[in-house]
């Protein structure tokens, strides 16, 4: 006994921890309902594997009754707990078809399938009449077997729809015995003799030995996914018993999602989880759970699950009905507090946006005194600039021209004295040697020179930024010793603010005409447009 509840308790304790971690009800809801959302894709496989039994049988010979028995009986299996009326349908075929064989054990199998699906849609009378009718003398121990576990179930299903107290006990002592019996004929290796021994003591009431059976039933590896629901969700008739909500929870969960997994639609798990879920004050899960159990319920065709899930369905609806007005006081409630505080804001914003008005037109006169300064500034700063390079350019000029006179006063000098010689002492070849010997191309070159050497000194970047306003097989290159050529220096008399094509021709001594001729083709040539050319040249500044 004390290795028993050990073993009960290692078995819960390692249960209870799963549950606090990965398996918390939360987290096992969650998969519920992901499960409950592919629901359609497991019914959808189990009725392509209905489909294939149905081919298969309407391939068989009418003759060959053991072929059709096969394939009735392997139609009503798996219809047995997905659909009542196509179950009880095949289960009549296969009772037909076991009398033409003659055979009293396929007889009592079939019937024993069609009691099933009366015991399992709810028709208590009918799976009574119909056991009563069946006779198992020199049956199979197996069939025997399932003929008391069919009793067994209806007399215990039968006192859980009464649940009172004066008929219950009866049925509960009547299925017990029946069970014991099933029990003395089933091996004790298999499921039937483990999930039925269980199901005795809890209702013998010896609930830590069902726990001990059902655990360890559901450590074998090769429960099917209907056995796992069926083991589990008897076991969470235990907690339930017991108090303890939580673990049955976490069991009927498991319980539910393994009869979608198996497309179970005769299950009460997902019932059974709803009417837990309503008593924890969980309405919103309480209420999509039922509305799946109603859908299963009407699916199959179970009477006695419609008249369970009208009982407390009404009472889910009444709470959401409830709750829903609860929510609506508060949120009326709460929806006269945020008027209330809505009206303050828009009142208090009224008020900010004022101020904000007055100081936007204080800022905006203070921005645009500010803008005019700067404005202003910058003309100031602009016209300083211009100035200063108007000095400077003044100053140097004026320096190279004061050099230039001096020059050119002594050239006179040097020339009038020579020729005053010449003509006192009456050397008139001499004369006319010297006046000849006079080079003014030279002069005027010498004089463009000098120009572009100051010019170059004030614009050192010149020639630089003036190629940049071309193409690269259109910049002007330079011959050797040449500081500035006639088209450079066209735009070098007009940087230094001699527009007027007039005097620009007198200094290069080029006529008008020659001057615009020039000015338009390197104004075709270039990068920009004709009349940004002249703005470009004046923005390269001295240095």
């Amino acid at each position: 006994m004390q290795t028993r509840m050990l073993s009960i308790t290692l078995l819960a304790l390692t249960f209870s921890l799963n549950a606090r971690s990965q398996d918390s009800i939360p987290f096992l809801l969650n998969r519920l309902d992901q499960a409950i959302e592919a629901s359609p894709r497991y019914d959808s496989a189990k009725l392509r594997e209905i489909e294939k039994l149905r081919t298969i049988l309407t391939t068989t010979s009418t003759t060959d009754l053991p072929s059709l028995y096969t394939n009735f009986s392997a139609l009503c299996e798996a219809y047995k707990v997905f659909n009542y009326d196509s179950a009880f349908s095949y289960a009549r075929q296969l009772q037909a078809t076991a009398l033409r064989i003659g055979d009293p054990n396929r007889i009592l199998a079939a019937r024993l399938r069609l009691d099933f699906c009366l015991l399992s849609a709810g028709m208590f009378k009918e799976t009574l009449d119909s056991l009563h009718k069946i006779r198992i003398d020199n049956a199979p121990d197996s069939l025997q077997a399932e003929y008391y576990a069919l009793v067994g179930r209806y007399y215990y299903d039968l006192g859980d729809f009464d649940n009172d107290g004066y008929n219950t006990p009866d049925y509960t002592r009547k299925g017990t015995s029946y069970m014991d019996s099933a029990l003395n004929l089933y091996p004790k290796g298999s499921f039937n003799y483990a999930y039925y021994t269980g199901l005795r003591q809890i209702k013998a009431g010896e609930r830590p030995r069902a726990l001990t059976v059902f655990w360890q039933l559901l450590g074998r590896p090769d429960l099917t996914l209907h056995q796992l629901a069926v083991t589990t969700s008897t076991l969470s008739d235990i907690y339930i018993t017991n108090g303890q909500p939580d673990t049955a929870i976490v069991l009927l969960i498991r319980a539910a999602i393994a009869d979608i997994q198996s497309s179970t639609k005769e299950t009460a798990a997902i019932f059974n989880l709803a009417q837990l879920l309503y008593k924890k004050g969980d309405v919103h899960n309480a209420s999509s759970y039922i509305e799946v159990a109603i859908h299963d319920a009407i699916f199959y065709g179970a009477r006695q699950r419609k008249v369970q899930v009208s009982a407390i369905l009404p009472l889910i609806e009444g709470e959401k009905i409830s709750r829903v007005e609860e929510q609506k006081t508060i949120f009326v409630t709460w929806s006269i507090i945020a008027t209330i505080l809505l009206l303050a804001v828009i009142a208090l914003v009224i008020v900010v946006l004022r101020q904000v008005n007055r100081l936007k037109t204080a800022q905006r006169i203070i921005t645009e005194a500010h803008v005019k300064e700067q404005a202003a500034n910058q003309r100031l700063i602009e016209a300083n600039n211009k100035l200063s390079e108007a000095n400077k350019i003044k100053e140097e000029y004026i320096g190279y021209f004061f050099n230039a006179d001096s020059e050119s006063f002594d050239k006179i000098g040097q020339f009038k004295k020579a020729l005053e010689q010449k003509i006192a002492y009456r050397k008139w070849d001499d004369v006319i040697t010297l006046v000849n010997s006079t080079n003014l191309k030279k002069e005027k070159e010498e004089l463009l020179l000098n120009f572009d050497k100051v010019f170059l000194k004030l614009f050192p970047d010149f020639i630089q930024r003036y190629n940049d306003l071309f193409r690269e097989e259109d910049k002007i290159q330079l011959k050797d010793n040449e500081l500035l050529n006639t088209d450079i220096r066209i735009f070098a008399l007009i940087r230094m603010g001699i527009h007027e094509n007039e005097k620009i021709a007198r200094i290069l001594d080029y006529s008008v005409n020659t001057i615009n001729t020039y000015k338009t083709r390197i104004k075709n040539k270039s990068i920009v447009p004709n009349d940004e050319f002249e703005q470009h040249i004046m923005e390269i500044r001295t240095v």
